[in-house]
């Protein structure tokens, strides 16, 4: 089944191939400019950290539905052994298998293809079985630091959290926008919260994960007319799950990352952030959401912190 007519219309109006040149593997994050960085420091005042990971674990937020997505197998391979000899300092070490988007991640921009193209693009057969992805892998992007947004789509709308069915759109980015009392601005990490993860937390993996709110098909076009770098968000699958448009499955992460070369996050924990920023009245800090560099990743775990 070819992707509608609908859909192509937004990625010709989103695209940035090329924008940065032919070679270009990080797209959007190239926007995170010095002068960007040095602005965000600014908006630290109370010197208040949050920390936005969930924690890895094995009864971590994965249910099987997604082939592979393992959470964490964790294993000693070492307990207190004394390695030089009996009566020398003991060492403990641990070996972890998991699926690097298990839980609070970074989609590199080769998570997804269509059409059989990447980010600028690249052939998708350039991901391979043994090399991973040969262009815009994971391990790209040397550093992920600017100012942090949070649009709180619940406390704007007067809500807990988001029902099932909510589709995010352009007037909701408006509308917590508007709460957080800052405009958007080129080289931003834009982080939506939908209240969903608080299924998750309550102990429901499956209502986590289905239905669940998430971002419209739409909201690619505010994202790029802001030129914002990076997009996270608290759900399973970051865009609304089933579909708004019937069997058009996962356009939004089609336009982000291939089309606009934008990186999202799914997962974060952006509970206390809320309370946080509440309490401060503001809703702009520095984040710090440094990428593990797995070499050809299409994804790679975070421990993002936002600073007040």
């Amino acid at each position: 089944m070819s992707l509608p007519d609908e859909f192509h219309d937004i990625a010709e109006r989103v695209n940035n191939w090329g924008r940065w040149g032919s070679d270009d593997e990080i797209g959007t994050l190239n926007l995170i400019t010095d002068e960007a960085v040095r602005q965000a420091a600014a908006c630290v005042r109370t010197g208040r950290r949050v920390p936005l990971a969930l924690p890895l674990q094995q009864d971590g937020v994965q249910t099987g539905v997604i082939p592979g997505r393992v959470n964490p197998l964790h294993v000693m391979v070492q307990i207190n052994q004394e390695l030089f000899g009996p009566g020398t300092v003991a060492c403990s070490d641990d070996v972890v298998t998991t699926g690097l988007q298990a839980a609070t991640h970074w989609d590199a921009l080769s998570h997804v293809s269509h059409s059989g193209k990447l980010y600028n693009g690249r052939p998708a057969g350039t991901i391979t079985a043994h090399g991973g992805a040969a262009f815009g892998g994971i391990d790209k992007p040397r550093h992920i630091v600017s100012r942090g947004v949070l649009l709180d789509i619940p406390r704007a709308l007067g809500v807990e959290r988001l029902d099932g069915s909510h589709a995010v759109t352009p007037q909701d980015l408006d509308a917590a926008e508007e709460l957080a009392g800052t405009r958007v601005r080129a080289g931003d990490i834009v982080l939506v919260r939908t209240g969903q993860i608080r299924t998750y937390l309550a102990g429901d993996k499956q209502a986590y994960g289905y239905p669940s709110p998430g971002l419209s098909v739409r909201t690619p076009e505010w994202f790029h007319a802001r030129d914002v770098a990076a997009v996270a968000n608290d759900t399973l699958t970051f865009e609304i799950f089933p579909p708004e448009i019937e069997d058009l499955w996962l356009a939004v992460h089609a336009l982000d990352l291939v089309e606009m070369g934008m990186p999202q996050g799914q997962n974060w924990n952006l509970e206390e952030l809320s309370t946080a920023c509440g309490e401060e009245g503001r809703y702009a800090f520095l984040l710090s959401a440094m990428p593990e560099p797995f070499v050809g990743g299409t994804g790679t775990p975070v421990a993002p912190v936002a600073v007040l």
